[in-house]
């Protein structure tokens, strides 16, 4: 309790760490339920997971990946609770502060929140 008291920014920003492990979940579980309905490809009207790390945003030089995911794996596009310019207003003005990486060869998913505090590295990879 006196740890609680005595940092109080040291446990938001854990806070929004765990936030952020849970947003990055809920993106590739989504991603991988889209998968599992199109027989193993991510299907997807701006193509395919990018092969090259790209925030999952609209905009030149970002996935824009809401419109795939939403409303059918979704009900809503997580976004980091800090990173700025993060929000989401609708499927088409977005910006979710996260990453995603689709590697060809392992057939694996990566997502990153680069903005996460207190040194961490927080990424799912499946």
């Amino acid at each position: 309790l006196g740890f609680i008291a005595l940092n109080p920014a040291g446990q938001m920003a854990s806070a929004r760490n765990t936030q952020r492990q849970l947003h990055l979940n809920a993106i590739l579980n989504s991603i991988r339920q889209n998968m599992a309905d199109n027989k193993g490809i991510f299907t997807c009207a701006v193509g395919g997971l990018p092969t090259s790390t790209k925030k999952m945003a609209n905009g030149a030089g970002n996935y824009d990946m809401a419109q795939c995911l939403l409303p059918a794996y979704l009900p809503t596009m997580p976004f980091d609770p800090s990173a700025p310019g993060a929000h989401y207003n609708s499927n088409a003005d977005y910006d979710t502060g996260y990453t995603v990486l689709w590697n060809a060869s392992t057939s694996q998913v990566t997502l990153n929140a680069p903005s996460a505090e207190l040194g961490k590295t927080i990424s799912v990879i499946r």
